[in-house]
């Protein structure tokens, strides 16, 4: 497994949550990382990414000034940080890494399982 995401559980409309995904990707600090998400009935939706030089972020207007993306290099982890959850923010999501332009959501091509998200109102 290279990606590995954690987190994910049931929260109350307003509330928050942090996802994590742990890599075993060689050299991880290089590879830009990302989050998706996935509800059902719908299309996979690109909600953030963080360059591997930190300096730049991508976020969908869906979740801008609410979610966090955050990466611990030490650590091999990248963070999700949701504040106030919407019950439309009920999704599977899904880190993945990028070897790519960290805002082209076709070059994520490492991917972790991933972990539900229930936002209820």
């Amino acid at each position: 497994v290279q990606l590995q995401a954690s987190g994910g559980g049931l929260v109350q409309a307003g509330g928050s949550l942090r996802l994590s995904c742990t890599a075993s990707l060689r050299a991880f600090s290089w590879y830009a990382v990302g989050w998706f998400r996935q509800a059902p009935g719908k299309e996979r939706e690109f909600i953030a990414a963080l360059g591997y030089d930190f300096a730049a972020t991508f976020y969908a207007d869906s979740v801008k000034g609410r979610f966090t993306i955050s990466r611990d290099n030490a650590k091999d982890t990248v963070y999700l940080q949701m504040n106030s959850l919407k019950p439309e923010d009920t999704a599977v999501y899904y880190c993945a890494a990028s070897r790519g332009h960290f805002a082209d959501s076709s070059t994520y091509t490492t991917w972790g399982q991933g972990t539900q998200v229930t936002v209820s109102s």
